[in-house]
């Protein structure tokens, strides 16, 4: 993964799944459980940045929830994944360690998503005014 990530989610985990396609396909070289868990990594790797193209074109808050929580599921089997292959050395840990740090950046960023997404509208609307008055208040107090 490069150090500037792109701020559209599409692209980041199109991006991702570049890598994880790259990853596998070295990893999967060698024969019996390498090839195995790559496959396994390469399922939950790629669906992720497909199922966020899913969640954009979804039509309505709910559905676009649902996807987005299929992403975080995946998001986490790829972590785990990367997980066993660092534990078990089947590559080196300055290849899978990049890899481990999106994954967890992801899972962060689309566990907010789930849970902002699952807010009823009236009580994300709530959220978002008392945080202009906080700030308002902050801000006057200075």
């Amino acid at each position: 993964m490069s150090n500037a990530k792109p701020r559209d989610l599409c692209e980041r985990t199109f991006l991702f799944a570049c890598d994880i396609v790259r990853f596998c396909r070295e990893v999967a070289k060698e024969p019996g459980a390498p090839r195995q868990i790559a496959a396994q990594l390469l399922d939950a790797g790629t669906s992720i940045g497909a199922n966020t193209e899913e969640a954009r074109g979804a039509y309505t808050r709910r559905e676009f929830a649902s996807k987005n929580s299929i992403v975080l599921k995946e998001c986490r089997e790829t972590r785990f994944w990367l997980r066993v292959i660092l534990a078990t050395g089947l590559a080196a840990s300055e290849t899978v360690t990049p890899l481990l740090g999106e994954a967890n950046e992801l899972v962060g960023i689309f566990t907010a998503t789930v849970r902002r997404s699952r807010l009823p509208i009236a009580a994300s609307k709530l959220l978002v005014f008392l945080f202009v008055v906080l700030v308002l208040t902050f801000s006057l107090s200075f």
